[in-house]
């Protein structure tokens, strides 16, 4: 590993997390900026946001920047990276963060606010399997008010085009592993970082006490996920990002 970090350097790790991601999402700052840019659209620039499986506050700490006047509640189950959003944030009485299970019927019962602007997450609900996610889904419509938006970027690969898939794959592999040749951390070295932290340690050991190793669900279509958000109550959904590995759908309540 090529990364040292001090334990309470907050935006080290958020650092380090994003190079993290990036192995692996190329693209990340893009998706974000599309997300933020569909906020402005439909929510103005001072947005109530629920980040949904927040991680270390990735969304939170782009919304924050770019709408100085918005309010992000983040919710993850995750203990190591929810130290991370909370020692990140802290003081800021714009974000709070909550510990709550999605797969958890009563987890909207845990939120300060009963109704939002936009809930945003990304890189997330992949590891929830279909049905689980259908019934996530019919909740956020709860959720959002009317006019107000959700958006999901993620993995959504389109089964009617293999050759595709395995042509993006095949790139993606290689460079990553071009990429860790130079030191990039890929998901396994950074959580040895974590759980090598004192500070981190106990809540890294927690973590995977959760969700072991990675927790893979389904990775539905991006057909799927619009035609099954119009079916929990959302008016319109659709793609409104994507490249060749993945994609942003927004639902409009």
């Amino acid at each position: 590993m090529t990364e040292s970090i001090t334990a309470m350097d907050w935006n080290a790790w958020q650092t380090s997390w994003d190079r993290q991601q990036e192995w692996y999402l190329p693209d990340r700052e893009e998706r974000f900026r599309v997300m933020l840019d569909m906020v402005e659209a439909f929510a103005g620039p001072e947005p109530r946001v629920l980040d949904l499986a927040c991680g270390t506050g990735s969304i939170t700490a782009r919304l924050l920047e770019r709408f100085p006047g918005a309010t992000s509640v983040g919710v993850d189950l995750d203990p190591a990276l929810l130290t991370i959003a909370r020692g990140t944030f802290e003081g800021d009485d714009r974000a709070t963060f909550v510990t709550a299970d999605l797969k958890d019927l009563r987890w909207t019962g845990t939120l300060p606010y009963d109704t939002y602007d936009a809930v945003l997450t990304a890189t997330a609900l992949h590891w929830l399997h279909s049905d689980p996610l259908r019934t996530l889904y019919g909740q956020l419509a709860g959720l959002v008010r009317d006019g107000g938006v959700f958006m999901n970027a993620d993995r959504m690969p389109d089964p009617a085009t293999p050759r595709i898939n395995e042509a993006e794959r095949a790139l993606r592999h290689a460079r990553q592993e071009r990429a860790k040749a130079g030191g990039v951390l890929d998901w396994a070295d950074w959580w040895r970082l974590a759980a090598a932290d004192p500070v981190l340690a106990g809540p890294t050991a927690e973590r995977f006490a959760i969700y072991g190793e990675h927790a893979d669900g389904d990775t539905p279509s991006v057909d799927w996920h619009a035609r099954t958000l119009r079916e929990a109550g959302f008016a319109e959904a659709r793609a409104v990002w994507s490249s060749p590995a993945d994609a942003m759908v927004l639902a409009l309540k």
